[in-house]
């Protein structure tokens, strides 16, 4: 480690020590002149703090002079960092304290008669010195503040952590245990919240204003606030154009149902099934997330389509679904299937009198309707 203040003679750290170590109150003036996170009385453990920690410091710097020894322990100063966040004071006003008190020590030295009386390479010496030893100072107290920034954010995600735990368990938890839960991880529950299921859930949820969220395999879960008329929009940002499934709204105490519905369509929206990139709304795939739970039944209307064509070539197989589907989403009229075909009715009516006698009254059902249009989907 560099030791800048062994290159100032013990003799002119003796001759500045009244000046430097007198500087204490001009110090703890101006920060408190210019800095409004300490404008509070010089009272209690504040005062003594404030007090104490610069006189400490001023003392300390002059008895480094002249010597080739390290920088003494800098616990002290980390723990003030620590301190300071716990108060409330910001990171920028630490480090601006730091910095006015560099400077009004350096104005201090420059106005004593001690330091007119060194050569200006001990001057360029001793302004090193100084700079350097604040620095080191001030390096501890930030690192001191991020750490206890860190245990903070990280106790708060592991409250909100719990929260969204609580909103996924099944049965749901009572509305009071939601809201003490949230209190604690200072949430506030929304009156409608939709489920986000993505990957990177915390990260995400960051860039949304009163989410919260938690990181789970494949893809973690976000609860959104679902109150705002853009709240879709937020969320979409949010997002990107990333992979995820937006679940309903519902609300907070229903929050797993959204979830289920979310974490249902994740896989198949994953794997590409559903048509879509991005940001997928569960609500608008309804029936292919009921296909979807449920392989079996999934299987079942497949084969109900397939079954009754499986004589036939596969050219004619394929016009034969194809007809089908153009038929059941016309709902019957053979003008609009011809149109989605591009070939004349008559056409569609030769077609149409084949599909009878493969599927026969299931084609004049409304539930044989829906089991074909079903299997179809599930093709």
């Amino acid at each position: 480690m560099d030791r800048p203040w062994s290159r100032v003679p013990a003799a002119t750290g003796a001759a500045l020590r009244p000046a430097v170590v007198g500087a204490a109150e001009a110090i703890i003036v101006a920060v408190q002149a210019e800095v409004p996170d300490y404008q509070l009385p010089l009272q209690g453990n504040f005062g003594l703090r404030l007090t104490q920690g610069v006189a400490v410091a001023l003392d300390q710097f002059v008895g480094l002079l002249g010597s080739d020894t390290d920088l003494p322990d800098t616990r002290m100063y980390a723990e003030l960092g620590r301190v300071e966040h716990r108060h409330g004071r910001t990171l920028a006003a630490l480090q601006t304290a730091y910095q006015i008190g560099t400077r009004t020590i350096w104005q201090t030295i420059g106005d004593s008669a001690a330091a007119t009386e060194q050569p200006p390479k001990v001057i360029f010496a001793l302004a090193e010195a100084l700079f350097s030893y604040v620095e080191q100072l001030s390096a501890a107290s930030v690192a001191g503040w991020a750490e206890e920034e860190a245990m903070r954010a990280g106790s708060v995600q592991a409250r909100r952590v719990a929260v969204v735990e609580a909103m996924l368990a099944q049965p749901p938890v009572e509305p009071a245990e939601l809201e003490r839960l949230a209190s604690s991880a200072g949430w506030t529950v929304p009156a409608k919240v939709a489920a986000l299921v993505i990957e990177g859930a915390v990260e995400v949820a960051s860039r949304i204003p009163g989410a919260v969220a938690t990181d789970l395999a494949p893809a973690g879960v976000a609860f959104v606030p679902a109150v705002r008329e853009d709240w879709v929009d937020v969320v979409t940002t949010a997002v990107r154009d990333r992979c995820a499934v937006l679940g309903p709204p519902v609300p907070a105490t229903r929050a797993q149902r959204s979830a289920a519905r979310a974490q249902t369509a994740w896989p198949v929206h994953a794997a590409g099934l559903l048509g879509e990139t991005g940001l997928l709304q569960s609500d608008a795939h309804l029936v292919a997330l009921l296909l979807a739970g449920s392989s079996e039944l999934a299987a079942d209307l497949r084969e109900r389509v397939e079954e009754p064509l499986r004589e036939l070539p596969a050219g004619a197989a394929a016009r034969s679904v194809e007809t089908l589907r153009a038929w059941l989403d016309a709902h019957g009229d053979v003008t609009a299937t011809a149109a989605a075909l591009h070939v004349h009715p008559q056409t569609v009516r030769y077609r149409l009198a084949s599909l009878r006698d493969a599927y026969g009254e299931s084609l004049d059902t409304p539930e044989g309707r829906l089991e074909l249009a079903l299997g179809l989907r599930a093709l």
